[in-house]
């Protein structure tokens, strides 16, 4: 694949009818289609649809794939949304839609019944009962690995070809308790290693905007009573790794400003990570 005058060579492409201007993307959304698994079916209704939704790209579960907008041109994929400080993430993203039926419940017989009635079989279709922080409890369908071949392929054409583009994210990070997809079977940890060359680009630039803190200062939780969540970057996103018990003593490395809110970044259970500053105080002497 590569990408030549914002489209995609070697890639059908059929045009959506709800896009909008001109915009210079910088990350890439990935997103599930909540949708039947029908080869198609989700790109019939990407392309106009009473909702006014649209994407530049979608992925079959056998890796076919199918542009709708240009890149370069704005899609209608992220709705409210928020990414490190900027709103609207439509007007700075390409929106890649992967066919998969989203969030599923289970059903008689071993089964998962979709939002849409479709029922699937668990072991046929590789279904895993999960429960994370960002997506809450569910049964989530596995990708082929043509798909996420696929997902990698394009990646791989749009970095190359856009010199843009600086990180790619989810539809769950940038709407966090608003949005699930990707699934938490998708392996975004390999796909970020992949193409970015890092498991999480916001981890990078926090630790690129901070100062480092000289000396073994100390600082106390002060959370009266609770615990303390420790982040893998400063950011409510879902990304706690930790948490910090009241009144713990630990070391400071590094500190800043990020959206407006001050952040340190400390070490505790053999682990670093980020917490509010203002939950935390000078120890006693």
């Amino acid at each position: 694949m590569q990408l030549k005058d914002g489209r995609v060579e070697g890639v059908s492409f059929t045009e959506a009818r709800w896009t909008g201007g001109q915009i210079t993307p910088t990350v890439v959304v990935l997103h599930d289609t909540a949708s039947r698994l029908t080869p198609g079916a989700a790109a019939r209704y990407l392309a106009d649809n009473a909702r006014k939704v649209s994407v530049h790209f979608v992925i079959e579960r056998d890796g076919r794939v199918v542009q709708q907008v240009p890149v370069g041109v704005r899609a209608n994929h992220a709705g409210r949304s928020h990414y490190h400080g900027r709103d609207h993430v439509n007007a700075f993203s390409v929106g890649i839609e992967i066919v998969n039926p989203g969030r599923m419940e289970a059903a008689p017989g071993g089964f998962a019944r979709a939002w849409y009635g479709e029922e699937f079989d668990i072991n046929t279709y590789g279904i895993q009962e999960l429960r994370t922080e960002a997506h809450g409890h569910g049964l989530w369908m596995a990708y082929p690995e043509e798909q996420i071949e696929a997902v990698l392929r394009l990646l791989e054409a749009l970095f190359d070809g856009c010199d843009a583009l600086e990180d790619i994210v989810t539809h769950w990070y940038i709407s966090p308790g608003r949005k699930v997809d990707t699934n938490p079977l998708f392996p975004l940890s390999h796909v970020r290693a992949r193409i970015v060359g890092r498991e999480e680009p916001a981890e990078w630039q926090a630790d690129a905007a901070a100062d480092d803190i000289d000396g073994d200062e100390l600082m106390q939780v002060d959370t009266r009573g609770d615990p303390l969540n420790m982040r893998r970057w400063p950011s409510f996103n879902p990304n706690v790794i930790d948490r910090i018990p009241d009144g713990t003593l630990v070391p400071v490395v590094k500190a800043g400003s990020f959206s407006g809110r001050r952040w340190v970044k400390v070490a505790f259970g053999g682990a670093e990570g980020w917490v509010v500053e203002n939950y935390l105080k000078e120890p006693p002497e």
